[in-house]
């Protein structure tokens, strides 16, 4: 059944005369009756009963009219979210995040992405970076924010934020109270590292920080998530480089110092595929680079 034969037919249901709905249908009067018989020869109902004087509607018009208008309504409907979806004010996107985000602005950009697309429904994955890129490959995600990590050629990558990596120590170690740590005074500290088979960028580029000042960590745990890494700190079971972010946390006997001298910063990036693109992203991109540059 098309939808025009059903506007047709609504229009002249509405008008009860063919000569006002072909003037509203701004069509002629001899192809909207021709219409009108199309519709009632595929449906084998009569529809109109017509005289020299009037037009009315048969039962099986009268039950057609509520029908039509609601199949009328939802292809409406489904026209103006098509436009929405691909206009990105209106849909889904699936965010995959590594846990430090949460300190990096990404509570901020999604309360201000949800205030400018209420219409977009926003499904959140917690996932180290390896695995986030996987799930992008195989259109799981939409969007991941990341460690460093090199992403395929298939998968399109933003700097978000990069910040220096502090010393987190808890609050009775031996260097608290100074204003900044030289990397070598760790040197006969217990390490707190993620574990290489998370975020093997991290894990190598922690241990070489350390190995460019003259020692090989000793690593006491290796875990999956950065709480869990401060958390361990906070317990006095080692030290921690950590990203800047952290601090934020708000967890009780931990001091956090920054580094002497120049040494690699932690990375934050977006990530997403090349094709087929979801206009969402861009969106929340947006929102994320302002959040982050007002922390």
């Amino acid at each position: 059944m098309e939808l025009r034969l059903l506007r047709y037919f609504v229009v002249v249901a509405e008008e009860l005369h063919f000569g006002r709905a072909a003037q509203r249908l701004a069509i002629s009067q001899p192809p909207l009756s021709v219409a009108i018989k199309q519709l009632e020869q595929e449906l084998q109902a009569s529809l109109f009963e017509r005289n020299s004087k009037e037009v009315r509607m048969t039962a099986a018009g009268e039950h057609l009219l509520g029908k039509a208008r609601q199949l009328l309504a939802l292809s409406q409907q489904a026209a103006q979210e098509t436009r929405d979806v691909a206009l990105g004010t209106r849909g889904h996107l699936r965010l995959g995040f590594v846990g430090s985000s949460l300190y990096r602005g990404l509570p901020q950009a999604l309360e201000q992405f949800q205030q400018t697309h209420p219409q977009v429904r926003v499904d959140m994955l917690e996932a180290n970076s390896a695995e986030q890129i996987l799930e992008l490959q195989q259109m799981r995600l939409d969007m991941a924010l990341v460690h460093s990590i090199q992403p395929p050629e298939t998968i399109a990558s933003q700097l978000i934020m990069a910040e220096p990596f502090v010393v987190c120590m808890p609050e009775h170690h031996a260097l608290h109270a100074s204003a900044a740590v030289d990397l070598a005074e760790l040197r006969n500290d217990r390490l707190i590292l993620f574990s290489s088979l998370v975020s093997p960028t991290y894990h190598q580029r922690i241990y070489e920080m350390c190995q460019a000042h003259g020692f090989a960590p000793e690593v006491r745990h290796e875990v999956r998530h950065w709480l869990s890494v401060i958390s361990l700190v906070s317990l006095g079971q080692g030290v921690a480089l950590v990203p800047a972010a952290l601090e934020r946390v708000g967890m009780p006997r931990l001091v956090f110092r920054p580094l002497l001298g120049s040494h690699p910063s932690s990375e934050m990036l977006a990530m997403w595929r090349r094709t087929p693109t979801n206009p969402l992203v861009q969106e929340l991109l947006t929102c994320l680079k302002q959040a982050v540059a007002e922390l």
